[in-house]
């Protein structure tokens, strides 16, 4: 069976690795282009799956039009039989419709719950106990296609996004790997999405990170946590953005405060008023300033304004 592969980030190299390790034929890796960034913007920065391919001596493509004739020529004459899509790029129809068995997406939800591209930041956000991870078949609709596998995971009462990836990307590359053998036996049968229990995770951008200390104390914990350790949920201090990438519900009954207000002994703790008490940061990077722990920046920095 011949297979392209197509993905971006880290979270699609293990799956990309399992295959390579159970002997399947990878005909060429698809992936996005390269960046300039680094130190003066002048370094040349390749994606983790084009790193990973390189290594092992794959055909990488880089294409910057999924639909431009060339590269659409170029598939075809690669003939493959399936195209596996990993954290990649929206496909045009031209592109998934071409292998004979179709092109399988991995996609870190329990599908329908949280279609769009960041269900591993909303589960959390929304407060869920468990998620998991779902092999389909593309077809024109975002996430909505037939499914093969779907494997469950529990999400720690105090896990970050950062943590679930990192657990997911693995349980991932074992479904890819289950969801191929089933698609080459060709005895599995394709489930239908269900129509109801649909929810949406949509791309998150920095003014949706911003943090609301009006909600509930657990509402904000599980923003915070939900955003760490990118895109991270963020508030102002002394008129200066203010990334939160741990902080905890104080469990201490404490007067209640304004919502934003805080409270600190100026040396080891921060504490933020929400609707209905208090959440302590942990760790935070004030803008022009380093990631560190709120007792390290208490001890060189003297807040002079309330929280927003």
């Amino acid at each position: 069976m011949r297979i392209i592969y197509m993905g971006t980030p880290h979270f699609a190299v293990p799956a990309l690795e399992m295959l390579l390790e159970r002997k399947y034929h990878v005909v060429a890796v698809v992936t996005a282009t390269d960046k300039l960034g680094g130190r003066g913007g002048k370094q040349v920065l390749q994606s983790a799956v084009k790193q990973y391919a390189v290594s092992r001596g794959l055909k990488v493509l880089q294409p910057g039009n999924l639909k431009s004739p060339e590269f659409v020529a170029q598939l075809r004459e690669l003939a493959a039989d399936l195209q596996i899509v990993v954290a990649f790029r929206m496909l045009p129809r031209v592109v998934w419709e071409m292998p004979r068995l179709g092109t399988m997406n991995l996609h870190g939800s329990l599908l329908p719950k949280y279609r769009g591209a960041a269900p591993i930041n909303w589960a959390i956000m929304r407060g869920e106990a468990e998620t998991g991870v779902t092999s389909f078949l593309l077809k024109h609709e975002i996430d909505t296609g037939d499914m093969i596998l779907q494997r469950r995971l529990p999400i720690g009462e105090h896990e970050t996004a950062g943590h679930l990836h990192d657990r997911m990307m693995h349980l991932g590359a074992e479904v890819v790997l289950d969801s191929v053998r089933l698609i080459e036996s060709e005895r599995y049968h394709l489930i239908p999405q269900p129509t109801k229990g649909i929810t949406k995770a949509p791309k998150l951008h920095t003014d949706t990170c911003e943090i609301d200390f009006a909600q509930p104390t657990a509402t904000v914990y599980n923003f915070v946590r939900g955003l760490s350790p990118y895109p991270t949920a963020w508030t102002t201090l002394d008129n200066k953005k203010l990334k939160v990438y741990q902080a905890r519900p104080v469990a201490e009954s404490l007067p209640a405060g304004v919502p934003g207000s805080y409270r600190t002994d100026g040396r080891s703790y921060l504490q933020v008023a929400t609707a209905d008490g208090y959440l302590e940061l942990q760790e935070i990077q004030l803008s022009g300033k380093r990631k560190m722990s709120v007792r390290d920046f208490l001890n060189g920095y003297e807040i002079t304004t309330a929280m927003s």
